[in-house]
């Protein structure tokens, strides 16, 4: 409300004020609900700034993001190619195919979180891809090592299809290839085929299909117990000073590479000085000892290899993970967890002599780089390692454990000063025995 002056009476009185109504004009597929049915995705650009080879395919293009890239046409000849191998083996026409696309257009596009004009030539370019994955399939099955063939008569080029088609933004909704597939009359499921090419080894039967190869391989690594927690309990401690606190590393082969599990004797949760395992720096041959191994406190580390394409398999995960699964970003959550355990280049040494890492880089130092890098830009909101993390918290920072990594960093860090400095303790003793025997022999 506004004042105003009266010129009568020379007081105030209220005026109303003229409001003026903005209207905005919203376009409708910005408050759609698209969003929540998306789960292929763009990279976020804090991701893909810190290596945006590691999102981006090398051979060929698959779902419209990367379509018409001219790097990328080569493989586009070898597409139509593959179409009409499938319709001749199909024994269906070009039409027939499209028909089954067709009535699903709309629900495909609202898989992509971008929005594509519904087209006949979006509809032909999906159908294009996902019959040149099928095809690819079922010739690998046939014959893996097919001189005839452009793709299968060079073993680079199967590789790096492979690598394109576990990238996030390079996906087509997996119904698609299902319902095309089966529209063939094949026997053999397209998930063991998919397994077949992919390099995949799923083992238990899902409840359900997975919504694109990256979610079908992310899937595989999935822990079978661990379930994320709100608890923020800090970083967990480095390789090298949880071994100083006494802590063995044990490597294991299997499926559960995020299965991490630290293991405690309960006579060292009731008797924390039985940890004396600086005497094992002294005195090596006592490390075979099955009862000190028992005493000793264990985490077991899931084997895990470093190479060439470690970097770009992980990333497309975490990017899948911070989009569609932040909740449940156990992917995430092993990384960040590994960065804390590689903090510098000796842990890397540690792990590596420990069997617990397989170093296919050349360089520790490069394997420690690497790691770390993977986590930059990462969000974490939960983590499956909260309980984890707080149980190799509170054995470093137990008073008894405390000291004697002091004690092992000291005096017993190798045999040599650990036996120049066990040699020095009896010594010692002997001199102070001789010092009390005088007073001894008096009385």
């Amino acid at each position: 409300m506004e004042k105003k002056p009266c010129s009568a009476v020379g007081e105030w009185t209220l005026q109303p004020l003229q409001c003026k109504v903005f209207l905005i004009d919203t376009q409708p597929e910005l408050v759609s609900d698209q969003w929540r049915e998306c789960y292929i995705y763009r990279v976020p650009k804090q991701l893909r700034k810190v290596n945006e080879e590691a999102y981006t395919p090398k051979l060929v293009s698959i779902g419209p993001f990367h379509n018409g890239r001219k790097e990328l046409s080569d493989m586009e000849i070898q597409k139509v190619i593959y179409w009409k191998k499938f319709c001749i083996r199909a024994g269906k026409s070009q039409k027939d195919l499209t028909s089954l696309i067709e009535p699903n257009k709309e629900k495909i596009t609202r898989c992509y979180s971008e929005t594509f004009e519904v087209t006949e030539a979006f509809v032909e370019m999906i159908l294009l891809d996902a019959i040149f994955i099928i095809e690819l399939f079922l010739r690998y099955s046939e014959n893996p090592e097919d001189k005839n063939d452009y793709i299968l008569s060079k073993p680079w080029r199967r590789s790096k299809i492979v690598e394109d088609l576990m990238l996030l933004e390079n996906q087509l909704p997996y119904y698609v290839l299902i319902e095309l597939y089966e529209s063939a009359s094949n026997d053999t499921p397209f998930l063991d085929l998919a397994c077949k090419y992919l390099g995949l080894n799923i083992e238990n039967e899902r409840e359900k299909d997975p919504l694109h190869f990256v979610d079908l391989d992310r899937t595989y690594y999935l822990p079978q117990h661990l379930k994320p927690t709100n608890n923020n309990i800090g970083l967990p401690p480095s390789a090298t000073k949880l071994e100083k606190a006494g802590v063995r590393f044990k490597p294991f082969c299997g499926r559960g590479l995020l299965d991490i599990q630290f293991m405690k004797n309960k006579c060292l949760k009731s008797c924390p000085f039985l940890n004396c395992f600086w005497y094992l720096n002294c005195l090596p041959c006592l490390k075979c000892s099955k009862c000190l191994k028992r005493i000793q406190p264990l985490l077991k580390v899931p084997l895990f290899t470093v190479d060439d394409q470690t970097e770009h398999i992980f990333r497309n995960f975490m990017a899948f993970e911070q989009c569609h699964y932040p909740w449940e970003s156990y992917i995430c959550n092993y990384v960040l967890l590994l960065g804390c355990l590689l903090n510098k280049e000796e842990d890397v040494d540690l792990l590596v002599e420990k069997k617990v890492i397989v170093n296919g880089l050349g360089s520790n130092a490069e394997v420690m780089t690497l790691i770390n890098k993977l986590g930059y830009e990462i969000m974490e909101v939960k983590s499956c390692y909260s309980d984890l993390a707080q149980q190799l918290n509170d054995h470093c920072g137990n008073y008894w454990n405390r000291n004697m990594s002091l004690l092992t960093t000291a005096y017993f860090p190798d045999i040599w000063r650990g036996t120049a400095s066990f040699v020095g303790l009896i010594a010692l003793g002997l001199l102070f025995w001789n010092f009390l025997r005088a007073f001894v022999m008096k009385v």
